[in-house]
């Protein structure tokens, strides 16, 4: 059940957040940008913080497991099959 949970939380925005970004106890965390992407309109969030070398922000993307990653999704793209070829 623990690896369970543990996954759940890796999936989630505030894990990437924390993971990428790093705040400390006192840092502020916006989302400044949040949409869908124009092809497949999936979810996407910008977020900023503020840190003593500046500011730092990051686009994560929601995939179609649920995660979220600061990578998008790939496009789903059409695909030929040898049933497509009547082969």
């Amino acid at each position: 059940m623990e690896g369970d949970v543990k996954s759940t939380n890796e999936q989630s925005l505030r894990f990437q957040v924390d993971k990428w970004l790093a705040p400390g106890p006192t840092t502020s965390v916006h989302v400044v940008e949040f949409s869908r992407t124009l092809s497949g309109r999936r979810r996407y969030v910008c977020v900023e913080t503020a840190q003593p070398a500046g500011l730092r922000a990051l686009f994560f993307f929601r995939h179609d497991d649920g995660c979220w990653r600061v990578f998008p999704p790939s496009v789903d793209r059409p695909k030929m099959s040898t049933d497509c070829l009547g082969l």
